[in-house]
């Protein structure tokens, strides 16, 4: 089943990400399109990213190998992956998304449904395959919390930084 979650700006800080309506938790598509929004502040704010993923993984905050992990991936510039995975962002216009910002997800063939996990594929525009990210339900409350991601593996360079495009 394909998911679409469409924003008309995308949130800056914690604040205005628990605006949004996906904020509630209640659906595993929207709090997985709300990390990738969450992984969008890294370059501008790291530790107000760090807050965006610790409300989205609830009861299990980001320790400092976590932290460390996302700091990795956002060396040498790369702050371009996480905007990837808005409809309309390639490298030819160097990730620069649509607007309004949408992201369309989608479900994985993986049974862990019954196990209380959901694992959704993000499209990015800079690589050849899905990548994906991992949800876990509370069940005392219905809410999604983000388990895992793989959002931040490498993907094509954008053309103004490609020396050979």
């Amino acid at each position: 089943m394909d998911h679409r979650i469409t924003w008309n700006s995308l949130p800056k800080n914690l604040a205005e990400l628990k605006a949004l309506p996906e904020a509630d938790l209640k659906t595993p598509e929207g709090t997985a399109a709300l990390a990738i929004a969450a992984l969008c502040v890294y370059p501008q704010d790291k530790e107000e990213c760090y807050r965006m993923l610790d409300f989205l993984r609830g009861p299990r905050p980001m320790s400092p190998m976590d932290k460390q992990f996302i700091r990795d991936r956002f060396m040498d510039g790369k702050d371009y992956i996480p905007r990837s995975y808005f409809k309309g962002a390639t490298p030819q216009n160097n990730y620069t998304p649509d607007q309004p910002y949408v992201i369309e997800l989608k479900d994985s063939a993986a049974p862990m449904a019954d196990q209380g996990y959901k694992i959704l594929l993000a499209h990015s525009g800079g690589a050849d395959s899905d990548r994906s990210i991992t949800l876990r339900n509370k069940p005392s409350t219905g809410e999604w919390f983000l388990c895992d991601q793989m959002l931040l593996a490498g993907i094509r360079i954008p053309v103004s930084q490609d020396d050979w495009a």
